[in-house]
């Protein structure tokens, strides 16, 4: 919905202002002149920020990328009043209700919904998300109608800040067409989205959910043999371009076409199968998932083998706990992803279960077992939540809610598991729901589960996150310090988003900046924060779950260790006791995700131990145990 300031502007046959396509102004029917390239460009920059104050020195950079010259504030002046004009600022009745305005943080132009097509384009993809086939295909389809091309046209990609801005806009209409693709897919109109697909699929080879909706809807036509054809040429692609295999979704779809299921021919990268009778109504699944994110970087592997266990290919990932694959029933009933605070799991978990909507057509639903200031939820809380969600009724028990999970093909996640017994009586005993918990720990007292350790991002993938936040121009121009920058937040997701995010709003702080400032270990808790998101509060919050002896022993480690892997001898020296008890500290650690262990096996005496880096920043603060929240 608009802001109230933005309602406030919106009056019948004024404005209209266009940006899914060329730029265009109307004020009625008539097309209102422009003016020159760079007043052309003052407006883009301010429509793409509509109703948000954009400051004088993103307006600058926007318009001279290079060297700006040294009247482009006075410039910028002009260009804004020359806009006020265009407008009718002018007019005495204009003038109480001004539409661009400067305020303490830069210029802002105010539009209501129906004024710009971008605003309404983005409400309608807010009204249909959630919702089943029927409802959001018609939404979807009005969002899509409102593109009358490439965004802002070809001239205002002269500036990298528009053509950025305009890149992120064409994927967010690829996102929505895949969106009302699978819904029209789901509906049974695979013949309506055959050729569109095909035309988006050229232009862009490498997305699986494109390929994915394509082979769909050419099953669904009756050419499985197009639709087999899309995949091999997917996988070859993959394979010589990134040396990577399709998704465990992707090659079910493609194995269920092959066997001739036509189910498949109504099933979307994300969505539901339509049904194995002619004319009947696509089950109705409950699909409560945080968004997917768009930019999802790294953890390829991960990714693969939670698809692989929860689609139920055994011999994928490895069982934990004491029992193997064969004995739980299927390859992945419960699925634990594991790692420090920041890592990417929840993420993880995320885009997994938008990939799986194919396998559990009843649902997907995410529910987090810790509230917002990060403390446990009870499980009759957490019970009920997922009685509310699954639209079940009667009394919340645990034995009532693992009868209904074996009897549906639904997939739960359970987010930020505080400890065993907070998620023990809520996991499957067999049957068709499957379990997909995140938590710090290793919570070495549920069996059987799959364990995946999620692992930090390497520097390139790193580097690829925090370009797509930045811009790759500004990375491009001084890759030293974004190296720099990511290797300061330890691989850590979080801490690299948190970065760019921040160095979005902050245009005006060179990379190496900032990359000094995260250097010091002084204050570099304190500069990822942007907004409400706090790298420092996800540490505390995981900090204030150990027990007050394992936080000492943390503290120990973290200033006893240097910056680097220890190995047994050192942490002994640092926790001021024998290897034997230095064993047990190290292991209860790893157990909590304080402290990572090796990859291979090895004995506890020759093994070498490492602690995240930002964990470590953070426990040094700390002092030895209680920590010092700013």
């Amino acid at each position: 919905m608009p802001s109230p300031s933005a309602r406030s502007v919106a009056s019948p046959g004024t404005l209209r202002f266009s940006v899914l396509g060329p730029l265009t102004v109307h004020r009625g029917e008539q097309a209102l002149s422009l003016g020159p390239l760079k007043q052309r460009m003052v407006l883009a920059t301010l429509l793409t920020s509509v109703n948000s104050p954009v400051s004088v020195n993103a307006l600058t950079e926007a318009v001279w990328p290079e060297e700006p010259p040294r009247t482009a504030r006075k410039n910028i002046q002009v260009y804004v009043s020359a806009l006020r004009a265009l407008f009718g600022q002018d007019d005495p009745e204009a003038r109480e209700r001004p539409r661009l305005t400067h305020t303490g943080g830069g210029y802002v132009l105010r539009a209501a919904e129906e004024e710009l097509d971008l605003l309404g384009f983005r409400s309608l993809l807010r009204a249909a998300e959630g919702r089943p086939p029927q409802a959001a295909a018609p939404l979807l389809r009005q969002a899509l109608d409102l593109w009358q091309g490439p965004p802002l046209g070809d001239d205002l990609r002269q500036s990298p800040t528009l053509a950025e801005e305009a890149e992120r806009l064409r994927l967010r209409h690829v996102t929505a067409y895949e969106s009302w693709a699978e819904a029209e897919l789901a509906l049974g109109g695979a013949p309506a989205v055959v050729e569109g697909l095909r035309d988006l699929v050229e232009r862009h080879p490498l997305r699986e959910r494109l390929r994915s909706a394509w082979m769909c809807a050419l099953s669904g036509s009756g050419r499985q043999p197009e639709a087999l054809a899309v995949y091999d040429d997917y996988r070859q692609l993959l394979a010589r371009e990134l040396g990577l295999e399709p998704s465990g979704a992707m090659a079910a779809r493609y194995r269920a076409i092959l066997a001739g299921d036509t189910r498949a021919a109504g099933t979307g990268a994300t969505g539901g199968p339509q049904g194995g009778r002619p004319g009947a109504a696509p089950p109705r699944a409950t699909v409560l998932l945080p968004p997917d994110l768009a930019d999802f970087t790294g953890h390829v592997e991960e990714l693969h083998d939670v698809l692989d266990l929860l689609e139920g290919r055994e011999g994928s990932g490895e069982a934990s706990g004491g029992f193997g694959a064969g004995e739980t029933g299927e390859a992945g009933h419960v699925v634990l992803l594991s790692g420090p605070a920041g890592s990417g799991k929840t993420t993880l978990a995320v885009r997994a279960a938008h990939l799986l909507g194919g396998r559990f057509p009843e649902g997907r639903i995410f529910v987090s077992l810790r509230d917002a200031e990060g403390r446990a939820r009870p499980v009759s809380a957490v019970l009920a939540e997922l009685g509310e969600r699954t639209g079940r009724t009667g009394p919340s028990t645990p034995e009532a809610w693992r009868e209904w999970l074996a009897r549906h093909r639904v997939l739960v996640i359970l987010d930020d598991v505080p400890e065993e017994r907070a998620v023990r009586a809520l996991l499957p005993c067999g049957g068709q729901g499957r379990v997909l918990l995140t938590a710090r720990g290793q919570l070495g007292g549920l069996a059987p589960v799959h364990r995946i350790a999620v692992p930090p991002l390497d520097t390139a993938e790193a580097v690829q996150l925090l370009a797509g936040l930045v811009g790759p121009r500004r990375v491009r121009a001084d890759r030293e310090a974004a190296l720099r920058i990511v290797r300061a937040c330890g691989g850590s997701p979080l801490a690299v988003r948190v970065s760019g995010m921040r160095l979005a709003v902050l245009r005006h702080v060179p990379l190496r900046e900032f990359a000094d400032r995260l250097t010091d270990p002084r204050g570099a808790l304190d500069e990822l924060t942007a907004g409400d998101v706090s790298v420092r509060q996800r540490l505390a919050h995981g900090w204030e779950t150990l027990p007050e002896e394992r936080g000492r022993d943390a503290g120990r480690l973290a200033a006893g260790t240097g910056d680097g892997p220890f190995g047994l001898t050192e942490a002994a020296e640092a926790l001021g006791c024998d290897e034997r008890h230095a064993v047990r500290v190290v292991e209860a650690l790893i157990d909590a995700g304080m402290v990572t262990s090796p990859g291979g096996e090895v004995t506890a005496h020759a093994a070498q131990y490492d602690m995240p880096h930002l964990i470590r920043l953070y426990a040094r603060g700390a002092g030895y145990g209680t920590p010092v929240l700013t």
